[in-house]
């Protein structure tokens, strides 16, 4: 591939991606305008409109006989019924941690998700971990233990959204799907659920459905606001190199961290400082080692 063109790649990837973890980012601003709407009613509209808008795109862009293809591959279904659990537990967690004021523990969660997935590498993968890694991995841990020990109890929101997150990443690792069609697969198991669930709500008047014009045009998109950003995800990271979605990644969970401190006013105690800071230095050990080896392998490419 001409050099310019793989330059031109790498910066649409960078831009596809970017422009993911920066929507991510700014979740939190999203659902605390949904507030005081309970978060499994938030989650059931986020799975139906999902599911709506999924199936305009897949229409529009005719990818009805690939996308059954790729989902009647045995075992798919089951995959992508568990990884749809995953996913909406992590959702339901992670709206809720919004509107009860817990976005400086989820921002904590995804900072330890990366962290998390190596060790359900070495767990399920039989991987090993390097010098680095095992520092990295104890350092964090310090961290997370730091953070229970000061504040008097067990960190559950970060801790739950790192492994629910890093259980289905595992899970969509092992399930040869894209992303739009994956999503598609998971909301289509959520679904029915979901609907039941809005339908019960509209039936004994607890629907917040319709209740104020903002939260009803926020509930309608945001089946778009959940499959754009992962759409883009997916193009950026076809694009782009392992080591680089490793740095964009910490986009995330760093605009979910401004936002709690700096516009939403959640406090930074002492236990988060001392939290925060193990994990960054982690971090930053696993990123540098990632950055070295992905160097060296680009050099011993050329060679040969």
């Amino acid at each position: 591939m001409p050099a310019r063109t793989e330059r031109g790649r790498a910066i649409a990837g960078v831009s596809y991606a970017t422009a993911a973890y920066l929507t991510w980012g700014l979740f939190p601003l999203y659902f605390r305008a949904l507030h005081p709407i309970p978060a499994p009613e938030i989650l059931a509209h986020r799975i139906a409109w999902s599911a709506a808008f999924l199936v305009l795109l897949v229409t529009a862009w005719r990818r009805w006989a690939d996308a059954a293809a790729q989902l009647r591959t045995p075992g798919t279904l089951a995959w992508l019924a568990a990884s749809a659990t995953l996913i909406s537990t992590n959702w339901l967690i992670y709206i809720w941690a919004v509107n009860s004021e817990h976005v400086l523990d989820a921002s904590l969660g995804y900072f330890v998700n990366p962290l998390v997935s190596v060790l359900l590498g070495v767990v399920f993968l039989r991987e090993t971990l390097s010098h680095a890694q095992r520092v990295a991995v104890a350092l964090a841990a310090a961290g997370v233990v730091a953070l229970g020990v000061r504040a008097g109890h067990v960190p559950w929101v970060a801790l739950s959204l790192a492994v629910t997150f890093g259980l289905y990443g595992l899970i969509r690792k092992r399930v040869a799907v894209d992303a739009t069609v994956g999503l598609l697969g998971e909301v289509a198991v959520l679904a029915p659920v979901a609907v039941g669930y809005l339908l019960f709500l509209s039936a004994t008047r607890s629907s917040h459905f319709r209740m104020s014009v903002l939260r009803t045009a926020l509930l309608l998109a945001s089946g778009v606001v959940t499959a754009v950003p992962l759409i883009w995800f997916g193009v950026g990271v076809r694009r782009l190199r392992l080591a680089t979605i490793g740095l964009l990644q910490y986009l995330n969970p760093t605009v979910q961290f401004a936002i709690a401190v700096f516009v939403l006013g959640e406090p930074l105690t002492a236990a988060h400082a001392v939290a925060f800071a193990c994990i960054w230095a982690a971090l930053a050990i696993y990123t540098s080692e990632a950055v070295v080896l992905g160097r060296r392998a680009r050099r011993l490419a050329r060679m040969v």
